[in-house]
């Protein structure tokens, strides 16, 4: 195989044997984040506190259903969760995003059966009510988009046509039926290769994000159908004209238009989503995981989280356990490279919602305890160079990782103010924890949630760095990240402000003095830190 960010060849599993199958797994070094999406199976307090104890980084709010009431309601009992379990958890509102959907039936109908070999005229006329010989859509420039020979891919791929003819004065476009089917009223439609007319954002979704979203101090937005560089530029607009320029765009790529352009949109996103549903409509589903491991690899060169989603662990829908293909599938995207990997119907619908995120959980710290984290951090450094010369900031990053390695610290201590340079450490995947000391809850929240190996701890203030070196290697020592004589790195800047990390040091844990606390201030809600917990 060759390896996820090296031209280097190397052959799989070099570093697991009998021992790595028989050992039992130690979740407490999990570095991959685990986004869960929300609904009726999982939203009460104590489910969610389940939640957050199995492993939950990130709270998935699905903007697809549900309206901004029920939507809040859940978002107050989630936060209320995460007081009660001391713990960062971020907030993502996901757009609906523009869709194209099949209309209503005549006479009172809620299906109709459709016969392979048959006509079925499509018409831009969303008005008409349709029945097996005709249906609506609600793309208006139907007819002129598509051309005979190319398929349409109607209510998630169950039923296949194929386009025979097109009038674009009357709208509408002939098709034959290629399978038997029975579909549903206003159901999804797919035009893959087709290069859609239609605003990334709706009028919804300004709505969700300005009114939902922003007043609510969210952290993420993930966006729907990207499909171009400008269409980040545009929500990131009205996240600023709007008072949420805090908030981070994760852009979900869903189809071919967005994967040709998907380097001009790294460059201009927070984050990555390959949302391998409606992307395995677009493009042939035995292309998919190709796509997944370049959009991963291209996201990890450039530094910027990528999560993996969509039937990761459908089947604990309605079974306590997954098939090992899922399993598979979650570790598989682990070895890629993935930050974080994602839960939909699993735990929004599911029965056995806190059984699935832990069983996550659990492939994530196998698949990660199989990975050299020093061969790693050499391999992702020498991609980087080959394509750019490292900026100071990631140069500082990097260094900073490689004297973690050289010096076997246990853990590396950031101090951020944007996040940016904690992105930047976890870039260079370095095998220790990383613990961020920031002074916003916010980036607290998108840290712990979306990067690779961080923990994320809320402070006053980052200006005594000379204090808060103090204060951070008696928490190493008394929750047991460093012994006494340990060594562990911290990454800060002489002075404060976004921008002025500019040193490296080594400070090695020192004994206890007679009289100190004993108690880690870090879980205590009441302290001067607040956050999660590194061990």
């Amino acid at each position: 195989m060759i390896s996820n960010t090296s031209d280097i060849p190397l052959l799989a599993g070099g570093y697991i044997n009998i021992d790595t199958v028989k050992t039992a797994t130690f979740l407490g070094d999990r570095r991959t984040k685990i986004f869960c999406t929300l609904g009726p199976a999982c939203w009460e307090v104590s489910q969610l506190e389940q939640l957050i104890e199995a492993g939950m980084n990130v709270a998935r709010f699905n903007f697809s259903h549900g309206d901004h009431e029920g939507h809040k309601a859940c978002l107050d009992r989630l936060r209320q969760a995460a007081k009660n379990m001391n713990q960062n958890v971020a907030v993502l509102l996901d757009t609906k995003g523009p869709e194209i959907r099949t209309g209503f039936f005549a006479d009172g109908a809620k299906s109709i059966n459709l016969t392979k070999g048959e006509e079925l005229i499509l018409t831009s006329d969303y008005g008409f009510k349709g029945d097996n010989k005709k249906i609506a859509c609600s793309y208006s420039k139907l007819a002129s988009s598509v051309g005979p020979g190319q398929s349409i891919l109607v209510a998630d791929g169950s039923l296949v046509l194929t386009v025979m003819s097109c009038d674009e004065a009357a709208g509408e476009v002939v098709t034959r039926v290629e399978n038997n089917a029975k579909i549903g009223e206003r159901k999804n439609m797919n035009l893959p290769g087709v290069v859609v007319d239609l605003p990334t954002l709706t009028e919804k979704d300004i709505d969700d994000i300005v009114n939902w979203g922003i007043k609510n101090d969210i952290d993420l937005i993930a966006a729907s159908f990207v499909r171009k560089a400008s269409d980040v530029l545009v929500i990131r607009k009205i996240l600023a004209d709007n008072g949420g320029s805090g908030i981070k765009i994760i852009s979900k790529i869903e189809n071919q238009e967005g994967l040709e352009n998907y380097l001009d949109i790294l460059q201009v996103t927070d984050g990555i989503m390959v949302a391998r549903g409606d992307l395995g409509m677009e493009i042939p589903p035995e292309k998919v995981f190709l796509a997944q491991k370049y959009m991963i690899r291209e996201a990890n060169i450039a530094g910027k989280p990528v999560v993996t989603a969509t039937q990761m662990l459908e089947s604990m829908i309605v079974n306590p356990r997954p098939t090992r293909a899922e399993c598979s599938d979650v570790a598989n995207a682990c070895y890629d490279g993935t930050d974080a990997v994602m839960l939909s119907g699993e735990t929004a619908n599911g029965c056995y919602f806190r059984q699935a995120v832990e069983i996550m959980a659990r492939t994530c710290s196998e698949a990660e305890a199989s990975v050299n984290h020093n061969e790693m951090y050499q391999s992702v450094r020498n991609s980087v160079k080959r394509r750019y010369q490292l900026p100071t900031s990631e140069s500082l990053a990097s260094s900073a990782v490689k004297t973690a390695v050289d010096t076997g610290a246990k853990a590396i201590i950031v101090y951020s103010e944007s996040g940016a340079t904690a992105r930047h450490v976890a870039k260079f995947r370095p095998g220790m924890p990383i613990a961020v000391l920031t002074p916003s809850k916010q980036v607290a929240r998108q840290c712990f949630g979306t990067l690779k190996g961080c923990y994320a701890y809320v402070v006053d203030s980052l200006q005594d760095t000379e204090k808060l070196n103090a204060d951070v290697m008696r928490e190493c020592r008394i929750s047991g990240v460093a012994k006494p004589g340990e060594p562990v790195v911290i990454i800060c800047g002489t002075t404060t402000g976004t921008g002025s990390t500019n040193q490296i040091k080594v400070e090695y844990v020192q004994e206890p003095i007679e009289g100190s606390p004993q108690k880690p201030r870090l879980d205590d809600n009441a302290a001067e830190f607040n956050g999660c917990t590194i061990s």
